[in-house]
């Protein structure tokens, strides 16, 4: 790579994105923390030293394939809002060569081009404590700033508006702020953003970006009613238009996947005039959805509203282990997720290059920012020794003292950093691969593909069947694709006769191929008489409905974290009073003679009154119901209708009977997994 030198003989030629006067006129909330030493920015200017590659690194075992037409100007960004918490922790970070170096530096060296950093206004307790997840106040932006533009990276600024985390789930109110009505805390919402970002201008930070807030689905800093929070946004929008009238504003949103939400979003805010450039959306692919749905949400936006998109945060976990003693958001365990890539170095790559790849073919697509590839563990001894660092720096995602502010999550789960094994840099400090594939998108380096994990495989087995394990596995290679591979599995003849021993039950098995792990899980079932029992066929038939109330939506979904098992279900949803009453139901012929029972699950919310139930006809008359109910998100009701009797020649129907007044916002729901067994 080249590298160069240049000085700037003033902070203001670095204020790239900010520009005007520099007079600092009301005052910046800050705090005195207890554990952590805080210093006021300067006017000095800042020595840039540009070493962003020019060229394609070369060497790198990563595959990585080129993006093509990627602009020289995408937004290649970074996340790295706990360095300082983590580096007052202990942490050190390295370089590819094993040489201690400020982690910016390492970062620009290998593409990135943009620093994000959140900001919190008061993230500390009376006592000076802070509330955890880098204690990220004004100033800690203003040090993360200054070392980024250091480097020759531009700032995105991430104003939350609130203490602490703001997100879909919580936007809460800044405790100074909670007491104020909308036009006061419009007023205290201007000033805040308008000093902090003087002060930033002051410390010689190149502002590239400012966000009004962070993942504001349907709330920001404690205002849920829309002209509120637009009246909010038009005053953090006009302080980074005094200050900083280059830089870009962004509007973040998350969850893509929900049908029609952001174009709902920006409907408004083009109707309550909001004045922003970007719209900005969180993709974790585990829970957003497909990448193709995420480009056509982006797409819309652009061509209706004219707006510049990005994603604002994206990562994906290089290995499904914890390694900071403190439980992950996703791990090997996860269940209900999405896993397009195995959880290795590589598979992080490939995310990260799929995405880039998506937006940069987006229309108006700017950007893509990585969510805190630096956030690793402080320590790798042991849980106390690293909890003593989450409480005194901040390093962990809460302390106990965030519990003053949110007593329901920060005061009931403070631990560890939760994404330590999605960053980019190993427990000890070091670049993993992965980082180098912010450089390499631009160029690519298909260097030879190798197996890089085993896929994981499932396969349910009759108990009165025979157990026939495959004799090959999928390989995911380094370039995504897959290729089948001879597999041995772990498992003895003993094994097996305790698998058809032990009833109904699941089973995980090991085994080996191309020297790799391979996993399997195994379920013994009773034989289901069912077709496409699990919807999973991504079609209705062979199952039927009987539409009787005229529902908004009614139809099979993909959405893995909506189902109960499989990536499939029924989805059901309607706005009008009474409007969701439907029946869902399969006829089985040539059935046995014998007993049966038939289980279907169910969950839903926003039902009002309800009458649901399960239920079984022979030749069209009933035999048997079982009452079921839904009552919110993720709180599956599973129900069986048993001692069904069925003589020889006759037709089964089976199915559920949904009916619900509605609550006012639109009764919803999801079913999965019906199963007719034989009842032993």
């Amino acid at each position: 790579m080249k590298k160069g030198w240049i000085i700037l003989l003033t902070a203001a030629m670095m204020l790239i994105g900010c520009t005007g006067n520099t007079e600092v006129t009301q005052t910046v909330p800050t705090a005195e923390p207890a554990n952590a030493e805080q210093t006021a920015p300067t006017a000095e200017p800042i020595e840039v030293e540009s070493v962003i590659p020019t060229e394609k690194i070369e060497g790198s075992s990563l595959y990585v394939k080129k993006v093509e037409d990627l602009p020289d100007d995408f937004i290649l960004g970074m996340d790295a809002s706990a360095v300082i918490a983590e580096e007052q922790s202990g942490v050190k970070y390295y370089n590819f060569a094993g040489e201690e170096q400020d982690v910016f530096k390492t970062l620009a060296e290998n593409g990135v081009t943009h620093i994000r950093v959140r900001v919190w206004n008061h993230p500390y307790d009376a006592e000076g404590h802070g509330y955890g997840g880098g204690n990220n106040d004004v100033l800690k932006a203003v040090e993360i700033g200054k070392r980024a533009t250091r480097y020759g990276m531009r700032l995105i600024v991430d104003f939350h508006y609130s203490d602490f985390w703001a997100d879909p789930g919580k936007q809460m109110v800044p405790l100074a702020w909670k007491d104020m009505n909308i036009r006061e805390k419009a007023d205290a919402l201007y000033a805040f953003t308008k000093d902090a970002l003087l002060t930033m201008k002051a410390g010689g930070v190149a502002v590239g970006m400012v966000q009004l807030g962070n993942e504001t689905n349907g709330a920001l800093c404690g205002e849920s009613h829309f002209e509120n929070i637009a009246r909010l946004m038009q005053a953090g929008g006009k302080a980074v238009r005094e200050v900083c009238p280059d830089a870009l504003i962004a509007v973040h949103l998350a969850n893509p996947e929900r049908d029609g939400a952001y174009d709902g979003f920006a409907k408004k805010l083009e109707a309550f005039e909001v004045d922003y450039d970007v719209l900005a959306s969180s993709y974790y692919p585990y829970w957003h959805g497909t990448i193709e749905n995420l480009q056509n949400v982006l797409n819309g936006i652009a061509e209706k509203y004219g707006k510049k998109v990005m994603v604002m945060e994206t990562s994906y976990a290089y290995t499904g282990a914890d390694t900071d003693f403190s439980g992950n958001t996703i791990s090997d365990e996860s269940a209900n997720i999405v896993k397009d890539y195995p959880f290795t170095v590589q598979g992080q790559a490939n995310n990260v290059r799929n995405v880039i790849d998506t937006v940069a073919h987006t229309k108006n697509g700017i950007g893509v920012v990585y969510w805190e590839g630096t956030w690793i563990t402080v320590g790798t001894s042991s849980w106390e020794e690293n909890h003593e660092k989450w409480e005194k720096y901040g390093s962990g995602w809460a302390s106990s003292y965030g519990g003053s502010y949110d007593p329901n999550d920060a005061g009931k789960y403070y631990g560890g950093c939760a994404v330590d094994n999605q960053a980019m840099f190993d427990p000890t400090g070091h670049p993993l691969e992965s980082l180098r594939v912010w450089n390499l998108v631009r160029y690519g380096n298909e260097v030879e593909p190798k197996a890089d994990a085993i896929r994981d495989t499932a396969m349910s087995f009759d108990l009165k069947g025979t157990i026939a394990l495959p004799e090959t596995v999928d390989a995911i290679l380094t370039s995504n694709e897959l290729v089948p591979v001879p597999v041995k599995w772990n498992v003895t003849d003993a094994d097996i006769e305790r698998m058809y021993a032990g009833g109904v039950k699941t089973y995980e098995i090991t085994g080996e191929a191309e020297g790799l792990s391979a996993r399997m899980t195994v379920s013994m079932i009773n034989f289901n008489y069912l077709r496409n029992f699990g919807f999973e066929d991504g079609v209705l038939d062979p199952w039927q409905t009987e539409d009787r109330g005229g529902a908004d939506q009614l139809y099979i979904e993909n959405k893995i974290t909506d189902s109960l098992n499989g990536a499939y279900h029924m989805h059901f949803w309607s706005a009008k009073k009474d409007s969701v009453d439907f029946s869902l139901f399969q006829e089985v012929k040539d059935l046995e003679a014998g007993t049966y029972s038939f289980t279907i699950s169910i969950m839903g919310g926003d039902a009002g009154d309800t009458e649901i139930y399960c239920y079984v006809l022979i030749d069209g008359v009933e035999a048997g119901r079982t009452p079921m109910r839904i009552t919110s998100y993720g709180n599956w009701d599973t129900q069986t209708v048993r001692d069904v009797e069925v003589k020889e020649g006759q037709t089964v129907t089976v199915g559920i009977s949904v009916k619900c007044s509605g609550a006012g916002n639109g009764a919803w729901g999801k079913i999965d997994d019906a199963l007719l067994n034989r009842q032993e």
